[in-house]
C-alpha cells in the first residue's frame, strides 16, 4: 500500500508550522516571521525541485540530466559553504573540490559495485543526501581549523621556529578541526534506529516498503553519508594548510570572523 498526500493534507500540515509560531509568539522569541517565512520557502523550492525532478528522472530520460543535476548541486554547495564561512580564504573552489572527492569515491562504491542500480531517480536523491550532510561539515571543519590557527598562532609559529614544516606544524589543529566535524555524524550514526527512525527509512516505509528493505536502504545512505563527511572534512582541512602557510612554512594573517548584525 502506498500513500499519497493531497493537496488539502499539504494545506492541513500547515498548522504544524502556526505551532511553531505561536511558540515563538508565546514565548516572546521574534521569531514568528522567521518561521513562517522559511517554512513558506522551503515549500516553494521542494514545489519547483519536485517539478524539476520530474522530468529530469521520468523513465527513458538521459542520464546525462542527472549528471548535470549533481554538478549543479556541488557547484551551489560551494557558494554555500563560501557564505556562511567568509572568514576562511578561499574556501569555495577547496570545498567544491571535497564535494568531488567524496561523490568520486562513495558514488563509485555505490554505483560502480553495483549496490544500487545507477539511475537518476537513485543517482539524484541519493548524491543529494551526500552533498547536504557534507557541506554541514566541511563548513564546521574549515571554520575551526581557521579558528585554531588563528587563536593558537603562538603555538603554530613556536612549532615552525623549531623547524617544523607547515604541515607537521598544523597537525595538531588539524586533528581538533576533524573531530569537530566527525563527532557529530558518529553520534547521529550510533543513535539510528534507537533514538530516531531516520528520514529515508520512514519514507520508504510510508510509500509502501517493507520494513527490512527499508532498513538496508537506510544502512546504505548512513555508511554513504558517514564516508562522504570524512572524506570533505579530511580533504578541506588538508587543503587549507596549503594556503594559510606560505611556501617558505610561514602562517599567513588570518581574518577574524565577521560580527553579527
Amino acid at each position: 500500500m502506498t500513500f499519497q498526500v493531497s493537496l488539502a493534507g499539504l494545506l492541513t500540515s500547515l498548522a504544524l508550522v502556526g505551532v511553531a509560531a505561536a511558540i515563538s509568539l508565546w514565548q516572546r522569541l521574534g521569531l514568528e516571521r522567521q518561521v513562517l517565512w522559511a517554512a513558506a520557502r522551503a515549500l516553494v523550492q521542494l514545489l519547483l525541485v519536485g517539478a524539476a525532478l520530474t522530468l529530469i528522472i521520468e523513465p527513458g530520460r538521459s542520464l546525462l540530466w542527472s549528471w548535470l543535476w549533481v554538478l549543479a548541486m556541488i557547484a551551489y554547495a560551494g557558494d554555500v559553504a563560501r557564505r556562511r564561512a567568509p572568514e576562511v580564504p578561499r574556501v569555495m573552489p577547496l570545498a567544491i573540490a571535497a564535494f568531488a572527492a567524496a561523490g568520486a569515491i562513495t558514488l563509485g562504491v555505490l554505483f560502480g559495485l553495483h549496490v544500487l542500480p545507477l539511475q537518476g531517480r537513485t543517482l539524484v536523491p541519493v548524491a543529494g543526501m551526500l552533498v547536504g550532510n557534507a557541506m554541514t561539515a566541511t563548513v564546521l571543519a574549515a571554520r575551526r581549523l581557521v579558528e585554531e590557527l588563528r587563536d593558537k598562532r603562538d603555538e603554530v609559529e613556536a612549532r615552525l621556529a623549531l623547524g617544523q614544516p607547515a604541515r607537521r606544524a598544523a597537525t595538531p589543529y588539524v586533528r581538533a578541526a576533524l573531530r569537530s566535524a566527525l563527532s557529530p555524524q558518529i553520534e547521529t550514526t550510533k543513535a539510528t534506529g534507537l533514538v530516531f527512525l531516520p528520514g529515508a527509512m520512514t519514507g520508504l516505509i510510508l510509500a509502501g516498503a517493507s520494513p527490512m528493505q527499508a532498513v538496508l536502504v537506510q544502512a546504505v545512505v548512513m555508511f554513504l553519508v558517514l564516508a562522504s563527511v570524512a572524506t570533505t572534512s579530511v580533504v578541506i582541512t588538508l587543503g587549507l594548510v596549503r594556503r594559510v602557510f606560505t611556501p617558505d612554512h610561514r602562517l599567513r594573517p588570518l581574518p577574524q570572523p565577521a560580527r553579527a548584525r
